[in-house]
């Protein structure tokens, strides 16, 4: 009845009616708590329900994740799949003594509304209360702030190796799968989990899909374990000597309540594999799984986003345009990404120039490390990395590409300050990259630049390059050409301050503090190459020098500024983000905790 009441209740409502709507949902809430999840304040409650009142129970949840999702954006198709299992688990162990370890943790809406946070999608005032990732701050019924993919195995086998040793008895259960057992920790996990002499469940969630389409060997292997209902005898995971068990439909909460009931307690490792659908109970996440596996604020009548379209060209559509250009000149160039397309629009080239386009699952690691073979045997890979994924493949970026001076092309996303989850913060990528030997780390103050430095990375042979694309609005920009061989700085020349605006810095904070200060305005071009004439000229012309950067301050580009300059009769400020996590915290609010704003800056050279 919930289901389809809003259901219809949406399809006569406008977007600008929508906290009319939601005012008016929360009192209905209020009035009527026959409704199930008014009743549920933690698993003790769940228990005391029958079959068809959780199947009901999971009907509210798939609307509250809908609604929200709707209204602020979110993981949607991951969560809409997992509501039976996440009941069932919740029915059968008892957490938080038994513990489970989400992977990625991006599909835990449903057990965030179970175990007492549910008001966090019923009121539209309390969105903001939890963080769409495990987070044990916020609860004891989650174990770790995790955001990123395949460590769920691992950690878990740390879990019941500590659990023996303690002499305790409870059950652990690492849940993987939609898309995450393509990453190489999982096999690491996996090989050490099935060892284990007591009770460990990995639970691998099969939805035949990751943010994008599922790739390689895996999907044969899981592919053959469905068409014969777990029976086939080309089975991985009972020729590494795991328990193995199938459910064949895990959205059906008996199936799973049962399949849970059979495991709990077993003292040896167990694989349970589950089938299920990613999207389930809104039309189009099935029909369209990668672009309703993360969505921004939509329309629930039309499926249609309500955030506005950039005019104009983009960070994303320069890129393009380079790579197309070079695909249909026919020379040797890939495309490669870990799973993410739709981050970059490499859509168009995945779908145009397959040849040309090479996708590794959600498998950074491999991403480099391909990379890097193809550029030793003479073709051009452009990698696309996001900031806060490219760290989990740290060494292939030092051991396989900057030992070997690779010319690999990297265009890094994402990177800088921003208001996410701290499982996914963009603040690391400069001093990850910056502080290898041979790699060069250019940073575009506008599209132009972008175009050109990746123009230039391509054409030359000697050293890997990464590009730091721009996240926050920067101009189109005059057309540029130059060597970024050797790095010469752009001087605007003023009185006394120099302000050196690292990348996205120069638009965003740059230009202002320069010109409220009447000071000389710098655009340093490379995040770890210094322009040490152009800085030796400045310190003797100035007498403070201010370095913005979209970074981490520790071990970033104004430290090595700083550092070069020591000597020098110059006062020298950094600004950047503090060495510190933030989760969920506004972007305009770490800017003022970092003093950078730009009355924050004006006032320090002042007083400096």
């Amino acid at each position: 009845f919930l289901y389809f009441y809003y259901a219809s209740y949406l399809s006569i409502i406008s977007v600008s009616n929508k906290y009319e709507y939601f005012a008016e949902r929360k009192l209905i809430m209020n009035k009527h708590p026959e409704y199930l999840l008014n009743k549920i304040s933690g698993p003790k409650d769940l228990k005391k329900l029958s079959i068809p009142e959780m199947e009901e129970l999971a009907k509210e949840i798939r609307t509250l994740i809908l609604e929200k999702d709707a209204a602020e954006g979110g993981h949607l198709g991951p969560d809409l799949g997992i509501v039976e299992a996440t009941i069932a688990y919740h029915y059968v162990f008892d957490a938080p003594k038994d513990k489970i370890v989400w992977d990625v943790s991006h599909q835990t809406y449903p057990h965030k509304m179970l175990t007492g946070r549910a008001l966090a999608w019923i009121d539209p005032d309390h969105y903001e209360d939890v963080t769409p990732y495990t987070n044990p701050d916020e609860s004891p019924y989650d174990y770790y702030a995790v955001g990123h993919t395949s460590t769920s195995i691992a950690l878990a086998t740390g879990m019941a190796k500590a659990r023996d040793l303690m002499g305790r008895h409870e059950n652990i259960m690492a849940l993987i799968g939609d898309g995450s057992m393509t990453g190489g920790l999982a096999y690491e996990g996996l090989n050490n989990a099935v060892i284990e002499k007591h009770n460990i469940v990995v639970v691998v969630n099969d939805n035949q899909m990751s943010i994008d389409e599922n790739v390689g060997g895996l999907v044969t292997a899981l592919k053959k374990l469905r068409d014969s209902n777990g029976e086939t005898k080309e089975n991985p995971f009972t020729a590494m000597g795991f328990d193995y068990r199938y459910v064949a439909d895990g959205n059906d909460v008996k199936s799973m309540i049962d399949a849970f009931k059979a495991v709990k307690d077993v003292d040896h490792p167990i694989l349970l594999h589950i089938n299920t659908l990613k999207g389930k109970g809104y039309e189009p996440a099935i029909d369209n799984e990668e672009a309703h596996h993360w969505v921004m604020p939509f329309d629930l009548k039309t499926d249609k986003t309500t955030v506005p379209a950039p005019e104009g060209p983009t960070a994303n559509s320069v890129a393009m345009d380079v790579m197309k250009k070079h695909i249909e000149n026919g020379e040797k160039i890939m495309a490669i990404d870990a799973a993410i397309p739709g981050v970059f629009g490499l859509d168009e080239i995945k779908n145009k120039y397959p040849e040309n386009y090479h996708d590794v699952g959600i498998a950074e690691q491999e991403s480099v490390a391909f990379a890097a073979g193809m550029a030793k045997e003479g073709a051009v890979p452009v990698l696309f990395e996001n900031s806060t994924f490219l760290q989990r493949a740290f060494d292939q970026l030092s051991h396989d590409v900057a030992a070997n001076d690779l010319p690999v092309v990297m265009m890094v996303a994402g990177g800088g300050m921003s208001g996410t989850s701290k499982t996914h913060l963009g603040i690391f990528d400069q001093v990850m990259i910056s502080n290898l030997p041979n790699w060069i780390y250019l940073a575009p103050t506008t599209l132009a630049e972008e175009k050109d430095m990746m123009e230039w990375a391509i054409k030359q042979r000697k050293h890997p390059v990464a590009i730091k694309m721009p996240t926050k609005r920067v101009p189109a920009g005059k057309d540029v050409s130059r060597d970024y061989s050797e790095i010469k700085y752009d001087i605007k020349p003023g009185n006394d301050v120099a302000v050196l605006a690292l990348g996205d810095m120069y638009e965003m904070l740059g230009k202002e503090v320069a010109e409220k200060l009447g000071a000389s305005l710098v655009n340093p071009i490379s995040a770890n190459i210094l322009d040490t004439a152009s800085l030796d000229k400045l310190a003797d012309e100035n007498k403070v020098i201010v370095t913005l950067e979209d970074n981490i301050l520790d071990g970033g580009f104004g430290e090595k500024v700083a550092s070069y300059l020591g000597d020098k009769d110059v006062k020298v400020l950094n600004y950047g983000q503090k060495r510190v996590y933030t989760d969920q915290v506004p972007l305009k609010d770490i800017l003022k905790d970092n003093r950078m704003t730009v009355d924050q800056i004006v006032e320090d050279v002042k007083n400096a």
